[in-house]
């Protein structure tokens, strides 16, 4: 029996493409795509009554080691992963700081610095970067063909939605090597030593290119699409995912641990919601 990142086609181990998972198996690998879902959904919103620093800071924590083990994932894919994450989580942590009434900590000139705003600032931003690390160790080992046909059987995804959102999933995984071929076919149009010149330019109308091809390639799938009449009554599904006890544990263990966290901080007197930063 193969496995599901060898079923699916997916990047070689370390290296995995746009929209495609890594190609190993782990823990997270065979867990049904609509469990990882769900239970990532539920703990991000749980998370926003959540504006104390600590209790985001100590679910990171947990959750960091967490998922590059039960993922096999390198903390390196983890961590270059967060460079789309962190500046924006240092963006609305020095908002927050600045702008938030409450006791001034610090002056810089026509800006002052209050301990609600570091606090609700500092939450935020454990905060953004904990789903950051959630949300990629959920791509990372989730195949969206899976995750296609899971939302279809367990989550009553209908045909139409399905079969056009996987279509357009697999156009995005070509989307790497299409723009790699046309740099490569620019380049070789090009005189070697006129190949430093123009790049700018040259990225456009590469730009432009892939573009164009994509939407041709759109309108002949949307047409192949209709010719199949797609979603005109019941159809079957080639590679059913299962939905085990496995699943059910796993859900249980996450979310479990997310509430012992929760449940911690409120006993040590951490946890903070809405109310506390309110303005008197």
């Amino acid at each position: 029996m193969r496995r599901p990142a060898e079923a699916s086609g997916t990047a070689e181990v370390g290296n995995p493409g746009l929209g495609r998972p890594m190609g190993h198996d782990s823990l997270l690998h065979r867990r049904n795509p609509t469990v990882k879902l769900g239970v990532l959904l539920v703990v991000t919103g749980a998370l926003v009554a959540v504006l104390d620093p600590w209790t985001p800071l100590a679910l990171l924590l947990l959750a960091g080691p967490a998922v590059t083990w039960a993922g096999a994932l390198p903390w390196r894919v983890v961590l270059r992963a967060q460079a789309a994450f962190t500046p924006f989580a240092l963006s609305v942590f020095l908002v927050n700081a600045v702008t938030r009434p409450g006791d001034v900590l610090l002056t810089a000139g026509a800006l002052e610095v209050t301990g609600a705003g570091v606090a609700v600032g500092a939450s935020l931003a454990w905060r953004t970067v904990l789903v950051g690390t959630l949300s990629t160790a959920f791509v990372l080992t989730t195949d969206g063909a899976r995750l296609m046909t899971s939302l279809h059987q367990h989550a009553r995804l209908g045909p139409q939605a399905t079969f056009a959102v996987l279509a357009g999933y697999r156009m995005l995984e070509q989307l790497p090597e299409r723009w790699t071929t046309i740099r490569q076919a620019q380049a070789a149009r090009v005189p070697p030593g006129r190949r430093g010149r123009g790049r700018v330019r040259g990225a456009a109308r590469a730009a432009f290119t892939l573009l164009v091809v994509t939407l041709r390639q759109s309108q002949r799938m949307a047409v192949s699409m209709e010719l199949r009449a797609l979603g005109s009554g019941p159809r079957t599904v080639h590679r059913p995912v299962a939905l085990g006890r496995a699943d059910a544990l796993f859900t249980a263990v996450v979310l479990g641990a997310c509430a012992a966290v929760v449940a911690a901080s409120a006993g040590a007197g951490w946890l903070e919601s809405f109310g506390a930063f309110s303005p008197p």
